[in-house]
């Protein structure tokens, strides 16, 4: 359970700096 939790929150990570790096498509 440990393991999705930080897998989740890597992939929630990964999206916020998406976005910041891509502000422009959001």
């Amino acid at each position: 359970m440990f393991l999705t939790l930080f897998v989740l929150a890597l992939l929630v990570f990964a999206y916020m700096v998406y976005v910041l790096l891509k502000p422009e498509n959001f």
